[in-house]
């Protein structure tokens, strides 16, 4: 299916849950920007057959080139449907006039998880606590090599969680940890917002109401709910990867500029073989992370839409393919044109 859930887990996370992996505070501002390289450009260089499956298999996955929509149907005010990236990058923060307009007309804000800031509390994040750790007796050190489980405490220890503790969290607790760069992870300490918040500012000072489609408790069990083996093969896609995160993010922000958003997809696979991580290792996290919360989200935003324009902010990645918002809302009878 080509519009399954092939992503590294750096790039999973950080365009799906990308809010959790990266809090944000304060105000955005222009600063030094975080250092990779493309890895696209690493497979033109290295595998050039790969490379140019990859663009052009991206081609043939609908809704893939544009991230700002229009959303028209009878018995509705216009609303719009845009596409982000979880990142603080001021390539992707700064607001193109189009999505500004856009924005300006619509009556409400619908972001993934409008409470991040407010609702990061110890009482939300301890409903998760329980999926998070192991309390059967088993330990992460037990299902991965030990070269791995070294890799796992060497890297937790860079994000502040001491390496001793590495055995008692699930895999996906670990994918959760390391999804963000070390430099990512410095401008969001700094104050600078990712592109979902400051659309949200932007907004706020429109006067305009946020409302969430989504609660950080469910954003946090649907990510315990994958299934341990699949948690295993994107925890072991990542650690593959952890060095370089920085390459990832850059590859995800050259894609989002170039409005190539389906050559996520099969890059990500090919990265994922790469580290010995088949495809089907990502089957549940399609249906259960991606597929039915795009139904979720589209039935809230229906439900938000009656009463009023909407502008509608999500990650990237939830808008292609045949089970992506555009082709949801489509189905639901809504005229979705592209933008920019």
């Amino acid at each position: 299916m080509r519009n399954s859930a092939r992503l590294t887990t750096a790039l999973i996370v950080l365009t799906t849950f990308g809010s959790l992996a990266a809090e944000a505070a304060g105000h955005a501002r222009p600063g030094k920007l975080c250092e990779g390289k493309s890895l696209l450009q690493e497979f033109a260089a290295a595998d050039p057959l790969v490379y140019s499956r990859i663009l052009r298999d991206a081609e043939t996955i609908e809704n893939g080139r544009a991230v700002l929509w229009k959303l028209e149907r009878p018995g509705f005010q216009t609303s719009y449907l845009f596409g982000t990236v979880h990142l603080t990058d001021d390539r992707v923060t700064r607001l193109t006039d189009a999505t500004r307009t856009a924005l300006s007309e619509a009556k409400t804000l619908l972001i993934e998880n409008a409470s991040q800031q407010q609702e990061a509390t110890s009482g939300v994040y301890s409903a998760a606590t329980k999926q998070a750790v192991f309390s059967d007796g088993r330990s992460l050190d037990k299902l991965l090599t030990k070269d791995e489980f070294a890799k796992v405490r060497r890297s937790i220890e860079g994000v502040g969680v001491p390496a001793a503790a590495a055995h008692i969290y699930k895999p996906w607790m670990i994918t959760m940890l390391l999804a963000a760069s070390e430099c990512e992870r410095r401008r969001v300490q700094k104050g600078y917002l990712v592109l979902d918040m400051v659309v949200a500012e932007q907004a706020r000072s429109l006067g305009m109401p946020v409302e969430g489609m989504e609660t950080t408790e469910e954003q946090l069990l649907a990510l315990a709910s994958v299934p341990e083996d699949e948690q295993l093969g994107m925890l072991r896609a990542n650690l593959a990867l952890v060095d370089k995160t920085d390459d990832l993010l850059e590859t995800m922000v050259q894609l989002y500029l170039e409005r190539r958003i389906s050559a996520l997809w099969d890059l990500q696979i090919a990265l994922a073989r790469r580290a010995g991580v088949a495809p089907d290792a990502f089957a549940s996290f399609e249906r259960t992370l991606v597929v039915e919360r795009n139904r979720k989200m589209r039935d809230v935003a229906i439900s938000h839409m009656e009463k009023g324009p909407i502008f509608i902010a999500t990650g990237a990645l939830h808008l292609p393919g045949k089970t992506g918002l555009v082709a949801l809302m489509r189905e639901a009878g809504f005229t979705v044109t592209a933008i920019e």
